[in-house]
């Protein structure tokens, strides 16, 4: 196997002193996540020291460590340990000759990073590298950027941000050729303070771009005509996706069998049309962002129809769990990993879509980074669930206090004080045919709930 990085090529790019020659094909700073052959990045912390894992990873399988004191085992002895995984990111970006896309957005980001990915490397197989989870931060983007193969033909990360002037770090970094804003939502309006500041943040990512350049842009935005603004100080070309007038856009979209769409979709020099395997409208617009993406840079787009076609649910972001109960099953909808006001709305709109279930049970927590308009923005949910049908909403915390004023008995609502109660709540009164939303902000810890309704249903059969 060709190694990802010799020490001496670590040594050069961080500046430090390699102990001895080794290899290694692969990067992590997580000691839990070191497999064989790895790179250990021993990163400072605010409550343990890097350090301190160094035997762990090499017990582990490490084949080698970034450390900024000796440690016993082949290792690159720098001064800065964060800086030189920064360093090392920068290197890899520089010696890839592959073309790069840059994911952003409020709402999707994730999603639609994963869905391109999947639909390149149908066309590219083995040769497309994407960030894996949600590494999309100061940590996450250098980690990705150097796990990056040498013979990567295309890259697709994604950047996130909780306050202006991050993002524009991380692209920079990155140095895209493309670039995607899925969509722009209040989330960590906390700290931004409006829509329009998070507009302006998200569009930071287009600082970044390279030569021959595409900024692609989401035409159905409130926000649509400041993104192409900001766009245009740096990209070659920009294309919209969505309805109306986008340049990608929709023909029509009805849902398939097994609950996804077929899409009709025009692109740039063509028309196709292809299946997704995911439900819901933003999911149309996921996969316009995606089609587009592909036919700028080049790739088969039939072909990566044929990935959107076959694209498995993710966890956290849409996985769906068919389980069994009492001669039934429910669906189990594992949306826990993240929301804000706009997804949430999309994947109860997406709850009421399901065919075929006898009720429709929605079990929601907090949106966090909401600040000040936090009441407000949990009330304003109250719309989405009765226009979903909505016949049981599980709500958790006192956040969701305000939500449950609005719904004012239009809905049947179970108030739960924490994650355990409402796993009770919902264990309490599940029937065959029903089907269960589960979403909140990450830091709820929702993905609890999911893991443990996965767990008792299954051995109870």
């Amino acid at each position: 196997m060709t190694p990802l990085w010799t020490s001496d090529e670590i040594a050069s790019a961080t500046g430090g002193i390699a102990s001895v020659p080794f290899s290694v094909t692969g990067v992590t700073f997580d000691s839990r996540e070191v497999q064989a052959g790895d790179l250990f990045v021993a990163m400072p912390g605010t409550a343990h020291d890097g350090h301190q894992f160094v035997p762990g990873a090499f017990d582990g399988g490490a084949a080698g460590a970034i450390v900024s004191q000796p440690v016993d085992g082949p290792h690159v002895l720098v001064e800065d340990t964060f800086a030189a995984l920064q360093a090392l990111g920068n290197a890899a970006r520089e010696r890839c000759r592959g073309r790069v896309v840059g994911v952003t957005g409020s709402v999707g980001k994730t999603s639609t990073k994963e869905a391109l990915f999947v639909a390149l490397d149908r066309c590219r197989p083995g040769k497309v590298h994407r960030s894996v989870k949600s590494y999309n931060n100061h940590t996450g983007v250098p980690l990705s950027l150097a796990r990056m193969p040498r013979d990567t033909e295309f890259a697709v990360l994604e950047m996130g941000m909780s306050n202006a002037g991050e993002i524009a770090a991380l692209t920079r970094e990155v140095r895209p050729h493309v670039t995607i804003i899925t969509a722009i939502a209040p989330a960590h309006i906390e700290n931004l303070g409006s829509e329009e500041a998070i507009a302006d943040a998200k569009a930071e990512i287009f600082q970044g771009l390279q030569s021959d350049s595409v900024a692609i842009v989401p035409n159905d935005s409130p926000h649509r005509d400041r993104l192409v603004k900001a766009a245009r100080r740096h990209a070659d070309r920009i294309i919209t996706f969505g309805s109306g007038d986008a340049d990608i856009h929709a023909i029509h979209a009805v849902t398939a069998d097994g609950g996804g769409s077929l899409i009709s979709a025009v692109l740039l020099e063509r028309e196709l049309t292809f299946t997704i395997s995911q439900p819901g409208e933003h999911w149309v617009s996921n996969s316009l962002a995606v089609v587009a993406a592909v036919e700028v840079l080049g790739a088969d787009v039939a072909v990566a129809g044929l990935a959107l076609a076959d694209m498995g649910g993710l966890a956290g972001r849409g996985e769906r769990h068919h389980l069994p109960l009492d001669g039934g099953e429910v669906l189990l909808i594992d949306e826990s990993y993240n929301a804000n006001p706009a997804s949430m709305a999309a994947t109860l709109k997406s709850l009421g879509q399901e065919r075929d279930v006898a009720r429709r049970i929605a079990v929601l927590g907090p949106m966090r980074e909401l600040g000040e308009h936090s009441d407000e923005l949990h009330a304003g949910l109250a719309p989405a669930l009765v226009g979903a049908a909505v016949d049981r909403a599980i709500l958790i915390g006192d956040e969701m206090q305000p939500l449950a004023h609005s719904l004012d008995g239009s809905v049947e609502v179970t108030p739960a004080a924490n994650v355990d109660a409402a796993a009770e709540a919902l264990l309490g009164l599940l029937r065959p045919g029903d089907a269960v939303l589960v979403k909140a902000s990450n830091s709820v810890g929702l993905a609890r709930l999911v893991a443990r309704m996965t767990k008792e249903l299954k051995c109870s059969t």
